[in-house]
């Protein structure tokens, strides 16, 4: 909270009109184009970040796809994590996301921007009908990011299970997955501190759908999974 304040506070001059124009995106989507939106919530996430005393530390960019229609698999440590990748990622994505937060300032204008889904948990047939939307968008060319823990981790940089079901998007859509390794993404929102702070967002190599295809979804999300988690503990051991 108190770096949030210190973020509003340092941006107090713009807010008034960063505000304004974030609600009018979010209320007039088809006005703009995916780029236009994405680059402006860019805009805001980078004066945030900048009051905040936050900094995006950004890795692997070259293993993003240079074609679009892939989906983002990274670890989730709290609210700040689609921020941070928002700085650190140059192409246009979105989000499937827990319905609990769609309401939550800032957060909800930034998704309804990206033109996220909500999932809801507790309904399965709901939940079943967002993946297959995905699927269709991302097939369209659409980039797609979901949280395969299901709920942030409450222990830091330590890696919950992954659900397999949370990979159906990507087996149906036969589409690369790119798992993503967010170091100390917790601490911006979740320590009670305005220190300066710096958030490694680490993209890592693609997985082809010819390399996982044969797999079961609980198997892909194992080696996802391991793969962050092997970036994760590079960084702890040094």
């Amino acid at each position: 909270m108190k770096r949030i304040i210190l973020m509003v506070f340092k941006n107090i001059l713009i807010l008034p009109y960063i505000w304004i124009k974030l609600c009018y995106y979010a209320s007039h989507v088809d006005k703009y184009t995916e780029e236009q939106r994405y680059n402006y919530l860019d805009y805001i996430v980078k004066h945030a970040n900048k009051g905040g005393n936050v900094t995006i530390a950004a890795f692997g960019q070259e293993n993003i796809p240079k074609k679009s229609g892939f989906m983002f698999y990274p670890n989730h440590q709290g609210l700040y994590d689609v921020l941070a990748i928002i700085e650190a990622c140059p192409i246009p994505f979105s989000v499937v996301a827990k319905k609990e937060v769609e309401n939550i300032p800032l957060l909800k204008q930034t998704f309804k921007c990206m033109q996220a889904f909500m999932i809801d948990r507790d309904n399965p047939r709901q939940g079943l009908e967002v993946i297959l939307n995905v699927v269709k968008e991302v097939k369209k060319g659409r980039n797609y990011l979901i949280f395969a823990e299901g709920t942030r981790s409450k222990e830091g940089n330590k890696v919950q299970d992954f659900k397999g079901g949370s990979f159906k998007a990507a087996t149906k859509a036969k589409c690369p997955i790119v798992p993503i390794a967010l170091i100390d993404s917790f601490k911006p929102f979740d320590r009670s501190t305005t220190k300066p702070v710096t958030v490694q967002v680490h993209f890592l190599e693609p997985i082809p759908y010819e390399e996982y295809k044969d797999l079961h979804t609980n198997d892909i999300a194992r080696m996802v999974k391991e793969r962050i988690e092997a970036v994760i503990a590079e960084y702890e051991s040094r």
